[in-house]
């Protein structure tokens, strides 16, 4: 029997317009933008449906604004069954509100902190990401070894077969480009970002979310959760606080959870919220699952 698994996308995948359609088209959704407003003290309903995109792209906006469009969308839906769940860096905390481990408001009052707790790091430690195509993943862990006297810099984001991220400092992420490109990658570019994520730089935002998560009420998943740190389903309480504030300074193991997603059962990938990211990675990893998303209202009737 094939298994469903539901996927939430993270930072990068928003857009000027997002949940705009939903908001208009189903009264739950609605309701769940207006919920967020209040929680949260912001409009964070006008900054998605309107903008402007530089305030959109503010870290601290960016994080619920996404996690907010990936609930309204699964809270819509006709069919909410699924069997497992992921989360890409920030989706990992849509996906286990999904799956029961987390409520709407904890999860949103949790990713609201974490985008300033990680902006505030990325201005007292600056640093840097760039996207490295064309590398395995531990081709481009060894490069970034190599090169750790030049600086600070690690594997980010294991996204697919050949495409990976590397964070840390300018100086290490710049040394890991030059020789990335010696060593035959394809491509390397440089990401505009606020912030060095998923590396030791993010460690100051530690404290902040610690203590949130210590304090926010988490019980265990109705479904398994394939967590970013380990790429290994997760559903006991205790081990989701800890390893939420684990993916902070370590690498998103994306590629890694999707196949051991594939290799459990998994062969119907829905991803829910804004962009088509995760279902060309998802392809790209495991090629014979079938793949497709709720992002628009026009979606609900193929969900």
């Amino acid at each position: 029997m094939s298994l469903r698994a539901f996927v939430f996308p993270g930072q990068g995948s928003q857009y000027v317009g997002m949940g705009s359609d939903l908001a208009a088209g189903a009264e739950g959704a609605r309701r769940l933008f207006e919920r967020a407003d209040e929680v949260l003290g912001v409009p964070l309903s006008r900054i998605c449906f309107e903008g402007p995109e530089d305030e959109l792209r503010q870290t601290k906006n960016t994080q619920p604004a996404i996690f907010l469009h990936s609930m309204a969308a699964a809270e819509v839906m006709n069919d909410r069954h699924a069997d497992m769940a992921a989360g890409h860096s920030l989706g990992e905390y849509s996906a286990l509100v999904f799956a029961g481990a987390l409520t709407f408001e904890g999860g949103l009052r949790l990713v609201r902190l974490r985008g300033e707790l990680m902006h505030r790091a990325g201005m007292e430690q600056p640093g840097t990401m760039a996207a490295v195509i064309g590398l395995e993943g531990d081709a481009v862990a060894e490069v970034c070894s190599t090169v750790a006297s030049a600086g600070i810099v690690q594997p980010a984001n294991y996204n697919s077969p050949g495409q990976v991220v590397i964070s840390g400092s300018v100086s290490g992420v710049r040394a890991a480009m030059d020789l990335a490109k010696q060593r035959g990658a394809k491509m390397v570019r440089e990401l505009p970002v606020s912030g060095a994520f998923h590396s030791p730089l993010m460690e100051s935002a530690r404290k902040g979310l610690q203590d949130a998560l210590a304090s926010t009420e988490i019980r265990d998943a109705r479904i398994p959760v394939y967590a970013n740190v380990t790429a290994a389903p997760v559903q006991k309480s205790q081990e989701i606080r800890d390893l939420l504030l684990r993916q902070l300074t370590m690498p998103v193991r994306w590629e890694q959870s999707v196949a051991r997603m594939a290799a459990d059962g998994a062969m119907d990938f829905v991803e829910i919220g804004p962009g088509k990211v995760l279902q060309g990675l998802v392809k790209r990893i495991a090629p014979a699952v079938r793949t497709r998303g709720v992002d628009k209202f026009s979606d609900l009737s193929a969900s």
